[in-house]
């Protein structure tokens, strides 16, 4: 038989799921495109993710979500388990892995490169165990030395994202002296927690946290400084999809663009700093993004 079987759930009171195609070579990091910014598309398993809270919050619509964005040229598709929203409430970690293992193995089976995003290292183990390769992780400088450990023992790529306390807590500590100088400073000294453990740096991925401890302006200030992160010499790797200080620009008789309205702002930031150097983009809409990233390596050619 040349298909992958179809998970269950595909009955007819359910959500159909995509024909599954052929089952591709496993994937590897090195398989990445270099040529142009890779596209990294967002698979959010839980209730309450400030876009698309609830609408993949089942195994099976979720594997289902993520064969799509893979099918339409995701490059790598991050699965998360638990909302980083600003309030949002912490998950236990049994539901987390409950929500996301079942979804990553599916994925590494259907040919994906699949990223896990968690603060946990226990989870973490368990999704690279399941043939995650990637651990995207938002504690910023709360991140635990179980998790540098897990990264630096595993080899596992490890995408270091800046941010200051928690989802409860991020957003009353903003307050910066320079926002950009002040992110890189914070982001080197987790990068050389890493470094320390014994994590290479071509294993390091630097995000700037776009939304995390930032207000509306200091995102910007950041998109406009993003060469100053891709000198650092790492992989880059920004999130601007669908985030409030986007909502926010679009605002139309007072009232900010919904999360859905914001895909378009979210393709120009792609490639904006797509022609600025970096790895990649985490986006919600893969096609228009993997669009704009072509077009601005066609255009550097």
């Amino acid at each position: 038989m040349d298909t992958l079987a179809a998970p269950p759930g595909t009955g007819p009171n359910t959500t159909p799921l995509p024909v599954l195609r052929k089952p591709r070579p496993r994937a590897t990091f090195e398989s990445l495109p270099t040529d142009r910014t890779v596209v990294m598309g967002i698979l959010n398993v839980t209730p309450d993710s400030f876009s698309d809270g609830g609408q993949h919050d089942s195994a099976d619509t979720a594997i289902a979500a993520g064969l799509r964005m893979f099918y339409a040229g995701a490059d790598i598709i991050d699965v998360g388990g638990e909302s980083t929203r600003p309030g949002a409430e912490e998950v236990p970690e049994d539901e987390e892995q409950r929500r996301v293992l079942p979804v990553v193995e599916a994925l590494v089976k259907a040919g994906a490169l699949v990223s896990v995003d968690t603060r946990r290292a226990t989870t973490a183990a368990k999704a690279l165990d399941a043939g995650a390769l990637i651990v995207n992780d938002v504690s910023g400088l709360e991140v635990g030395q179980d998790m540098i450990d897990l990264v630096a023992d595993r080899g596992a790529h490890y995408v270091l994202m800046h941010n200051r306390g928690n989802s409860r807590t991020m957003t009353t500590l903003a307050d910066y002296d320079n926002v950009l100088e002040d992110v890189l400073a914070e982001t080197v000294s987790v990068r050389d927690r890493l470094r320390a453990a014994g994590v290479a740096d071509e294993k390091i991925i630097v995000d700037p946290g776009l939304g995390f401890a930032k207000n509306g302006e200091q995102n910007w200030e950041l998109v406009a400084g993003i060469d100053r992160f891709v000198e650092l010499g790492h992989r880059v790797l920004v999130a601007a999809s669908r985030k409030r200080f986007l909502g926010e620009l679009l605002t139309t008789a007072g009232k900010a663009a919904e999360p859905e309205q914001r895909d378009a702002a979210t393709a120009a930031i792609t490639a904006l700093v797509a022609s600025k150097g970096v790895w990649g983009v985490r986006v919600h809409d893969v096609a228009p993004n993997l669009d704009a990233v072509k077009v601005v390596a066609r255009a550097r050619t």
